[in-house]
């Protein structure tokens, strides 16, 4: 590796800091008897339910009639918006989170961002990234670790119909695979982030096969679907990792381009600003580790999202 390689690998986990519910639920569960409750994806798992186009995890919206007419495609968007609305205001939420655009019929072409890039480089490889080309105003939430396994969280995401994925450490999983069962079953993709969340490039190659590999067997015994995305621990790799990964059947790594916390954002760009597609990363972590809860962190990132006009996406509708 090159000393501007190195730096470039050094600079990449460094982000820039800056600093009526009975009304509720007969929304809700007209929004859900119209289509809009939280839906599975390729979670593997989930409720069954249907999803309006433009919600969480929705599939493109069908020619008129096909889920009857316009008009009434219309009223369940607005069933939707209005249950989301109330449940904003049950969290605590200082705006209702704006809706998502129906996802792309054709997934955007994604190559591995400039200065990224890994010895012997080329486009066999997983594409590593931080944000997805695309022109709609829509960002991404993820979720890294799960140490902290809080089901308020698991019910705030599902009333307020915001996707996420997670990217999973067994060692931190394993006391509760119930738990992401059952956030799978909500619409949540779940991820590998490797066995023991090790450095991967001080690793050997074997080890590193190990972490990643191992991890996606345990994935796919546990919850019953193979991952197709992977983010290393710390946001580092080298040529083995990426050559390991798509031999175990991963397709692309998304790093991230914000890191959010309860009290405040970490930015990667230098203008300390959202951009369509860009994938923000915050963990599962708890009072123990930082200032504040799982609901105060969805608290403070959505209102930033909200404010700079975003609405958040299924990432795996776009990658």
């Amino acid at each position: 590796m090159t000393g501007g390689q190195q730096r470039a690998r050094r600079g990449r986990g460094r982000l820039r800091r800056r600093p009526g519910y009975a009304v509720l639920a007969a929304l809700l569960v007209a929004a859900a008897g119209s289509g809009c409750a939280a839906g599975t994806g390729d979670s593997g798992a989930g409720s069954g339910a249907k999803l309006q186009a433009g919600q969480a995890g929705a599939q493109a919206e069908p020619a008129a009639g096909a889920l009857g007419t316009r008009a009434a495609q219309a009223e369940r968007a607005r069933l939707a918006q209005a249950a989301r609305a109330v449940a904003a205001k049950k969290w605590g939420l200082a705006s209702t989170p704006l809706a998502a655009p129906v996802p792309p019929a054709r997934k955007p072409h994604i190559t591995t961002r400039k200065g990224f890039e890994v010895e012997g480089q080329d486009d066999s490889l997983p594409p590593v990234f931080t944000t997805v080309p695309t022109k709609d105003k829509v960002v991404f939430l993820t979720m890294d670790d799960g140490d902290d396994k809080d089901p308020e969280l698991l019910k705030m995401m599902s009333e307020l119909n915001i996707p996420y994925s997670a990217f999973l450490s067994d060692y931190l999983v394993r006391d509760d695979y119930t738990y992401f069962k059952d956030a799978q079953a909500r619409g949540v993709t779940l991820n590998n982030h490797t066995l023991n969340h090790r450095y991967m490039p001080g690793l050997s190659y074997e080890e590193q096969k190990r972490e990643i590999c191992d991890q996606q067997e345990i994935i796919e015994k546990q919850f019953g679907k193979r991952p197709r995305l992977f983010r290393p621990p710390y946001g580092n790799y080298n040529t083995d990792t990426l050559k390991i990964a798509k031999s175990c059947g991963i397709t692309a790594v998304p790093l991230w381009a914000e890191e959010a916390f309860p009290d405040h954002m970490e930015w990667r760009e230098e203008d300390l600003d959202l951009h369509p597609g860009d994938i923000i990363l915050t963990h599962f972590r708890g009072k123990k580790d930082w200032k504040g809860s799982m609901p105060d962190l969805i608290r403070s990132v959505m209102k930033v999202i909200t404010d700079k006009g975003y609405a958040v996406a299924r990432l795996e509708d776009y990658v």
